[in-house]
């Protein structure tokens, strides 16, 4: 850009006052909160309506997004409708609609991701688009519920849509909508939740509207960038102050596919020099036969780091600025990030955490005197069967939550399902599934010790009440437990268990389906907790107590984790014994922990041994 066009441009912001541009944010907020609130309370699959695995954004005139979401799953959500439908020949009242991982290059990663985008009109003139995205119940495929431990190829997952219009200027394409429903073992559910999304895409254009009646296209527009600017040179500036000019490197271990490859390497270098950002993700192992594969888009590293960049400053928006912070992403077709059709990818939530773990340690081995350590992944299983009344099917999705990592100045969260989703409510689970829950709890000594303990895990045991039904098994972290940093243990695995404490008690495998359940049978899932931070010896004694009588913390943890001694009965701490105590045992650290200490070059090193079977499995 040229000095005096430059000049220009920033005569044209000047015009658009700062308190018009922060109301403008409050507005872009306000719409895609309600937006949100509004599928939520219309939608009829329990995907959506309880576990709220759904969001909603708004793009400006030129398809850059204006406010989008926390989960780090955005992919290319406009181009592909873009790709197919010019938009010369876009209409007002057209709503466009596709589930193609694929064809939308990760616009969407797996096919339950229904995608429905609506072009914005004001006096003839596109101004903007909006969309909405929510993971559905059921889309057809092999098994109820179109994503499957089994599933070896994506037609495995049910019914692909490319990018289609769905609406022509207001008025429904019946016979794509009626296709569509019936491939669905819950045809109704799903009609529902397409006129939620519908009526959210709506909502949030006219909302748009609204802000450009009010303010002017053009003022509106150049609030826009201002926006955009503000967010692009904050997280920029951060990330230029963390990858300092040099080469960091990174690797990440997935268990399984559930199809006999294990452990699976994510591998990342970062190069900076002069003030260009490369992140190089072709060492990555290659695609599986089983369904973690991750079709992913540049993008969604992009909003990785972007997340971490603008943490605990809420006056940026989640927008297009967050998605220019590495200047280059270079990824491998065929490997895990890129694998090539057919590739099933229904379980890519497994892979996703551990990127967003390996972008973690790249900041870790970058800058580590503000150390974060890794997080576990949820885990999401499906129990299905029939009533035995109506012998209707039945689908539940049982979502528990993990622990999260520690930071370097806070505890891990404990107990979260990725960030702003839920699991079921206790009663909704039983008022509506034939099921009883028997434990509900913190998974105690989960967290990883440290300074800074990662949180811990939880604990869920059901027992099953139908005749028969059948369960699909996915955890993560289980032979390769989140990660510790700056001397902070890692964290500990989980397991599912059947029928615990029983003579036919047995582990099952971390990733499974098709394992079945009769009435009187107990699952207890047992979710692994999040890496610690900093050296346990130096947690105060007292927050160690409060550790223990809150429940996530043993008696036993207390001692030979965290060197405190407490008095059984009167639950105190014997300071002079703690001392001595952390005196003599205190051990050496390194960067890393998982089950030993590395520095970043040997735990490198270790994730190459690890691929060759050299390295030794998990024992915690």
């Amino acid at each position: 850009m040229s000095d005096s066009n430059t000049e220009a441009t920033i005569c044209r912001k000047s015009i658009v006052v700062p308190v018009t541009t922060e109301i403008i944010k409050g507005a872009l907020r306000s719409a895609q909160a309600e937006m949100e609130r509004l599928l939520q309370r219309t939608a009829m699959s329990p995907v959506i309506r309880e576990k709220q695995d759904y969001f909603c954004g708004l793009f400006d005139r030129d398809g850059r997004l204006l406010i989008g979401t926390k989960l780090p799953i955005l992919g290319n959500i406009l181009a592909p409708v873009l790709e197919r439908f010019p938009i010369a020949d876009m209409r007002d009242g057209d709503v466009y609609w596709y589930n193609d991982p694929y064809l939308s290059e990760g616009g969407v990663s797996h096919t339950p991701d229904q995608v429905f985008v609506s072009p914005i009109f004001v006096d003839g003139a596109l101004v903007g688009f909006t969309h909405s995205w929510a993971h559905f119940l059921d889309i057809g495929g092999t098994r109820s519920g179109s994503t499957t431990p089994d599933a070896t190829e994506i037609f495995h997952e049910g019914i692909l849509v490319p990018p289609v219009r769905l609406y022509r200027e207001g008025v429904l394409n019946e016979d794509l909508f009626r296709t569509f429903a019936r491939n669905s073992r819950f045809p109704d559910i799903v009609v529902g939740d397409v006129r939620a999304m519908i009526a959210s895409v709506e909502l949030g254009r006219r909302r748009m509207i609204e802000i450009f009646s009010r303010f002017g296209i053009g003022p509106a527009h150049l609030a826009f960038d201002i926006l955009i600017d503000q967010t692009r040179n904050f997280a920029r500036k951060r990330m230029r102050e963390i990858f300092r000019s040099g080469t960091y490197k990174f690797a990440e271990l997935i268990d399984t596919d559930g199809h006999g490859t294990g452990p699976i390497a994510i591998r990342m270098v970062m190069t900076a020099a002069q003030d260009r950002l490369v992140l190089d993700a072709t060492g990555t192992d290659d695609q599986t036969r089983g369904p973690i594969n991750f079709l992913m888009h540049p993008s969604a590293v992009q909003m990785i780091f972007g997340i971490h960049m603008i943490s605990g400053h809420p006056e940026f928006m989640f927008n297009e600025g967050l998605l220019t912070l590495v200047d280059e992403v270079r990824l491998r077709k065929g490997s895990i990030l890129q694998p090539c059709f057919p590739a099933s990818l229904g379980q890519r939530s497994v892979t996703l955490a551990r990127v967003m773990s390996a972008c973690v340690g790249l900041i870790n081995v970058a800058k580590p005197e503000r150390p974060q350590a890794s997080s576990s992944a949820y885990s999401a299983n499906k129990l299905r069967g029939t009533w035995p009344v109506t012998h209707t099917p039945f689908l539940k999705t049982l979502a528990v939550a993990a622990g999260q990592g520690a930071r370097h100045d806070s505890d891990g969260p404990d107990a979260i399902y990725f960030l702003s989703q839920q699991n079921y409510p206790v009663e909704f689970a039983e008022q509506n599934y034939p099921l009883i829950i028997r434990c509900y709890a913190i998974n105690r000594d989960s967290g990883g010790p440290g300074r800074w303990r990662g949180g811990c895990g939880v604990i869920r045991e059901f027992e099953m009440r139908s005749e028969t039904a059948s369960v699909s098994l996915r955890m993560s972290n289980v032979e390769w437990p989140a990660y510790g940093v700056e001397g902070g243990l890692c964290g500990r695995s989980g397991r599912f268990t059947l029928n615990p404490g029983r003579p036919d008690e047995r582990i099952l495998p971390s990733l499974q389906d098709g394992v079945i359940l009769r009435t009187g049978d107990v699952l207890r899932i047992a979710m692994p907790g999040g890496g610690g931070v900093g050296h346990p010896f130096d947690r105060e004694p007292e927050q160690v107590l409060r550790d223990v009588t809150a429940g996530f913390v043993s008696m036993e943890s207390a001692l030979e984790e965290y060197g405190v001694v407490i008095e059984p009965e009167t639950e105190t701490i014997d300071l002079v014994a703690t001392l001595d105590h952390r005196s003599v045992k205190r051990w050496p650290t390194k960067l890393f922990h998982r089950r030993h200490y590395f520095d970043p070059r040997s735990w490198w090193d270790e994730a190459d041994a690890a691929t060759r079977n050299e390295a030794l499995p998990s024992v915690t």
